[in-house]
């Protein structure tokens, strides 16, 4: 899968603009302990209103360095060197050992340094002992977090995109939903971690949650919008409106089933409103409109373009066509048959011929330049070309030419000149006037479906006629026009044996 293949190369360049972030946050950390240091008082108010001793070096300074310094180079060891590797079943043992390393000593780190930042807090124990140990609880509990989340976000990057491959509904949606929604989910996990890393260490249990929760609900309520629901209306001819009012009925659905889920995890049942009004506010104010821009500015604008490339082929199309039918080589047998039809029978034939030709020179410089035009005018061009083409052939008894078209008295449209180039072709490369040829040509309509044949004999040209080195483009841009054309509504059987090659077209008209 081409996803697959060019996967390391884009790894590589979100693993990079990863470091550059995540360096850039912790300079900044570090700017704002340094300028707190030296202007602020670092939370001196809480050791003066428990009469402890306060040291802005001792009690702030370092123990947020050693803090900010972990966090930071813990992220570096778990996302660019155990977790990839772990991801790709390399080391396993030697890194899970170094995870666990790292987050030992992590724990140890922050809850020495909470001793330090917070030692007002000592005070309200009475045993020292006891303490250290809520203090190393605080510790263990905060860095687990953060540390699950800096490793599960490390592995969802290595496998994320194979874990939704494997999601069966989300293949028979547009090719790129995969990798957007592995671009979503890695913004949630992102801001899970900045989130989280900025708690105190008393984490708010209930704000969590609302975070936990929320972004992901707006999320799927956006793909489901840009996928699912505004393409429907808009196959409906629906606007901004319906879509709206349909959104507001979906936020009061959603924030009910909300209220169901969030009241069993909340301690503080107040927030649970909250979270609901906040979370319809995203929904509709933010996403709704969101949703709709993106569809609107991506898959129309992409449908345009589509539409652009196909008006670009069929003009290309048209053009190769022209130039191919422009044929010097034919026009010339055409009047040399003429001429010589001229001086040994009547004038009434020649007279004939000469018409017949001038109709076709007048279709292929009119009619040919319309988009669409009668199949009874396109039939007739076959005959003309047909007959003039038996004028030439006529004193040969060796060739055999059955054309067996039906008149056409319906109103079915059809692209002009798609069926010449399978009668152009027999005659072409059909035709011998030293050997036995013959070409069958049939053409009938039942209701709105148009069935065409054409069959001819295969012979061997001589060294010296013009056409044995031409391979021509008549049939390859028969072929492209068709498929730009007439796709999904024609059937194309081409086959070619040691002496016959033959052609059945079906077509669904207009």
């Amino acid at each position: 899968m081409e996803i697959i293949s060019g996967k390391p190369y884009t790894t590589k360049n979100i693993n990079q603009l990863e470091f550059w972030i995540s360096t850039t946050l912790f300079i900044l950390a570090l700017i704002s302990i340094c300028t707190q240091t030296t202007y602020g008082g670092g939370g001196s108010y809480r050791f003066a209103e428990h009469s402890v001793e306060y040291s802005i070096v001792q009690n702030f300074f370092l123990p947020e360095i050693f803090k900010i310094s972990t966090l930071y180079f813990s992220f570096l060891c778990f996302n660019f060197v155990s977790m990839p590797q772990l991801a790709r079943k390399k080391n396993v043992t030697m890194n899970l050992i170094f995870t666990v390393a790292v987050t030992f000593i992590s724990i140890l780190v922050w809850m020495i340094a909470n001793t330090y930042s917070e030692a007002y807090r000592l005070v309200e124990y009475d045993d020292i002992e006891n303490a250290y140990d809520i203090f190393f609880g605080e510790a263990f509990t905060y860095i687990f977090f953060i540390y699950l989340l800096f490793n599960t976000y490390a592995y969802f990057n290595e496998r994320g995109m194979e874990l939704f491959e494997h999601i069966q509904f989300l293949k028979g949606y547009n090719k790129n939903i995969i990798s957007e929604i592995f671009v979503s989910t890695r913004i949630w996990l992102i801001t899970l971690m900045l989130f989280s890393a900025v708690l105190s260490i008393r984490i708010d249990y209930e704000i969590l949650v609302v975070w936990i929760i929320v972004p992901p609900v707006n999320i799927i309520f956006a793909f489901c919008a840009i996928y699912y629901i505004i393409p429907n209306l808009r196959k409906n001819f629906k606007g901004f409106g319906r879509y709206f009012w349909g959104n507001l009925g979906l936020t009061i659905i959603v924030s009910l089933l909300l209220l169901i889920v969030l009241i069993p995890f909340m301690h503080n049942r107040n927030i649970v409103p909250i979270t609901l009004i906040l979370n319809a506010i995203c929904l509709i104010c933010i996403t709704t409109p969101s949703a709709w821009y993106i569809y609107k500015h991506k898959f129309e604008k992409l449908s345009e373009i589509q539409m652009l490339k196909t008006e670009l082929g069929k003009s290309d199309a048209n053009l190769n066509f022209l130039k191919s039918q422009i044929n010097p080589h034919f026009l010339f047998n055409a009047l040399n048959t003429l001429f010589g039809t001229a001086l040994q029978e009547n004038a009434e034939r020649t007279g004939e011929g000469i018409q017949k030709l001038g109709d076709m020179m007048r279709f292929m410089l009119h009619e040919n330049t319309q988009d669409k035009i009668s199949l009874t005018r396109e039939v007739e061009y076959l005959n003309n070309y047909i007959d003039l083409q038996k004028l030439r052939t006529s004193r040969s008894a060796d060739i055999r030419i059955e054309a067996n078209i039906e008149e056409q008295l319906n109103n079915l449209q059809i692209t002009p000149m798609l069926l010449i180039p399978f009668i152009e072709n027999a005659f072409k490369h059909g035709i011998s006037l030293q050997q036995p040829s013959y070409i069958k040509i049939t053409l009938q309509t039942k209701e709105k479906t148009l069935y065409f044949d054409v069959s001819n004999s295969i012979y061997i040209k001589a060294d010296n006629d013009p056409e044995k080195l031409k391979s021509g483009i008549g049939l390859e841009n028969v072929k492209q026009r068709l498929s730009l054309l007439y796709y999904g509504k024609h059937e194309l059987i081409i086959r070619e044996s040691a002496n016959e090659f033959f052609v059945h077209l079906t077509l669904q008209l207009d």
